[in-house]
């Protein structure tokens, strides 16, 4: 889901730059192993003028790539780069990171060309809601060539169909990595929307969720009945804001099982009438804000069941404190959902960090 927004600013910007006449190199990385702070697929975009956005790592790489980027730039020749960030190797270029993992990053300019060709291309599909995803060759002499999978050609001819096939599975695993096709090294940047947040709710604890989310990178929304509690200076943009009542229903939102919803009016009447539209749709998640007893006297109202679905009390229990923590449980709690994870403490975790 940050994959997806930051990849989109980052097109933006070189879609600017494009116009401007300015230029850049892209650095993304393409394989990890071990324990690694960002997934493949994580940029950092690196301008002429030493301007960066994005980001490969918690700081502990920016600094280095940034001046192999500058290098690119200056010989238009695309590197890629190996790091092994628990090897007393990287002592010796001032790294020293002892995070025991390995990266490896891509690095390549992005110009007009680029702009103009692959870029356009990604920014129409931003706009849509599908995933999709771009093949990048990273060694060779096509190193740097992209397409976007069933777009255009890359590798053309039988080559070209292994591609397609392995890049198809990976878009259906929502998994970006690098593939072996023959004697080419091809990564599949698999690039997913981001799911939709719905808040139930625009009370002023429904602010800190709002924004922590769209830091997140959840797509907010906003749903209230009062008109003077859904204004930008409240929920500023991106988050979108909704004038409904639960006698309006939920059909003209278009929730589906991407979906994420909580619902906190603080009106038990509304709870309910809202819980009643919502436990018929197919969401991925759905919470409801308030102590054991209050869910179980709105499910007793509507005759259900103790819903095992339901989320409520909402979030985690993290001992939170107001309504900025309890935004961080129920963010957090949304996160362990979307991404099938049991919440445990990360010391207490075999393997990597980011292993299933």
């Amino acid at each position: 889901m940050k994959h997806w927004c930051e990849t989109a600013a980052i097109i933006e910007r070189v879609t600017h730059l494009s116009g401007a006449g300015g230029r850049a190199a892209l650095a993304m990385v393409v394989r990890i192993s071990g324990s690694a702070y960002r997934r493949p697929g994580a940029k950092f975009l690196v301008e002429e003028n030493g301007r960066t956005s994005g980001g490969l790592s918690g700081g502990c790489l920016e600094a280095d790539v940034r001046e192999v980027a500058l290098e690119v730039l200056r010989s238009r020749s695309p590197r890629l780069l190996h790091y092994e960030t628990g090897s007393d190797d990287n002592v010796v270029w001032g790294l020293g990171l002892g995070c025991e993992g390995a990266v490896d990053i891509f690095v390549q300019p992005v110009d007009d060309p680029y702009a103009r060709g692959i870029g356009a291309q990604v920014r129409q599909l931003f706009a849509g809601s599908a995933p999709f995803a771009i093949c990048t060759a990273v060694d060779g002499s096509r190193a740097g060539s992209a397409a976007v999978l069933g777009k255009e050609s890359l590798l053309g001819g039988e080559m070209e169909a292994r591609l397609a096939e392995a890049a198809s599975r990976l878009v259906e695993r929502g998994e970006s990595r690098l593939v072996e096709v023959g004697p080419h090294t091809v990564f599949t940047d698999v690039l997913i929307p981001p799911p939709a947040l719905f808040i139930f709710g625009a009370g002023d604890d429904a602010r800190p969720l709002a924004a922590l989310a769209t830091e997140a990178s959840f797509d907010v929304t906003v749903v209230d009945h009062r008109p003077a509690y859904l204004t930008p200076e409240r929920f500023p943009l991106p988050v979108r804001l909704v004038l409904g009542r639960p006698g309006d229903g939920v059909q003209g939102l278009g929730l589906g099982r991407r979906h994420f919803a909580v619902v906190q009016t603080h009106a038990l009447a509304h709870d309910r009438d809202w819980l009643r539209e919502l436990l018929r749709q197919p969401l991925a998640y759905l919470g409801l804000l308030g102590p054991r007893a209050r869910k179980e006297d709105v499910l007793k109202q509507l005759g259900a069941s103790d819903e095992a679905r339901l989320f409520a009390p909402v979030g985690l229990d993290l001992g939170a404190d107001g309504p900025e923590q309890v935004a961080v449980s129920i963010v957090a709690e949304m996160l362990a959902v979307l991404n099938g994870r049991q919440p445990l403490h990360l010391r207490a975790k075999q393997g990597g960090i980011h292993d299933a």
